[in-house]
């Protein structure tokens, strides 16, 4: 329900305010600015993206959680489709999206919301392993085939 009237709504506001805006400005600076959002818009998505892919590298590197910079990677990825969206809310939106504070506020709400499960693989804490303990100690024998004229099995003798 709340998918088709964000569908039905958006579209509105945004006839709605380029009616208003375009009355006020006139056609060629209000499609002026729809254009000048955008190529900033694009260029301010570039810098943030660039940053939080550098901090989402630094996560794996230091094996930390990398929760919080793939979610700030997607709400930066959604201003940039805001932003290419022509219309003044989007462009809004998309431009709120951009502001790092904006974007940590919205996790902390939405954080609120969701109830989060984790999975864990292993048994327990990890401790450096010593290479000792990869070595089995064992008998073994080596038998001879009986029969020289059939097939060698799949254990050779070196």
């Amino acid at each position: 329900m709340w998918l088709f009237l964000a569908f039905l709504l958006v579209p509105l506001i945004e006839i709605a305010l380029f009616i208003q805006i375009g009355g006020l400005i006139g056609l060629w600076a209000t499609l002026a600015i729809v254009v000048l959002t955008a190529v900033a818009g694009t260029m301010l998505v570039k810098s943030q993206g660039a940053l939080v892919l550098s901090r989402l590298r630094d996560s794996f590197q230091t094996l930390r959680d990398p929760t919080e910079p793939l979610a700030h990677g997607a709400m930066i990825l959604f201003s940039g489709a805001l932003l290419l969206t022509p219309g003044f809310f989007t462009d809004t939106v998309g431009f709120l999206l951009l502001v790092p504070a904006v974007r940590s506020w919205l996790l902390r709400e939405v954080a609120k919301r969701v109830e989060i499960k984790t999975m864990q693989m292993g048994g327990g804490p990890t401790r450096a392993s010593d290479p000792r303990d990869d070595v089995i100690d064992a008998q073994y024998t080596v038998e001879e085939p009986s029969d020289r004229n059939s097939p060698p099995s799949q254990w050779t003798k070196h």
